[in-house]
């Protein structure tokens, strides 16, 4: 996830900043940036907002299709 921290840096936001604009802690922001872990949908969206950019930019989507049920 290392486009987060790129557009995160390019709107000159520190980690403190940007996980007080989503309501998360900071740790959460840094486990998003170095990949330990994956933001919600609900989150991402609003990263994409707060970093000026979208959420497709932001992530590599798979276009692997669903399994059937």
């Amino acid at each position: 996830m290392k486009k987060i921290k790129f557009y995160r840096l390019k709107k000159g936001l520190t980690q403190k900043k940007l996980a007080k604009l989503l309501n998360v802690q900071q740790n959460t922001v840094a486990m998003w940036e170095t990949g330990r872990s994956k933001p919600p949908l609900d989150k991402a969206l609003k990263i994409a907002k707060a970093l000026g950019t979208t959420v497709e930019e932001l992530f590599d989507f798979n276009d692997k299709p669903l399994a059937r049920r």
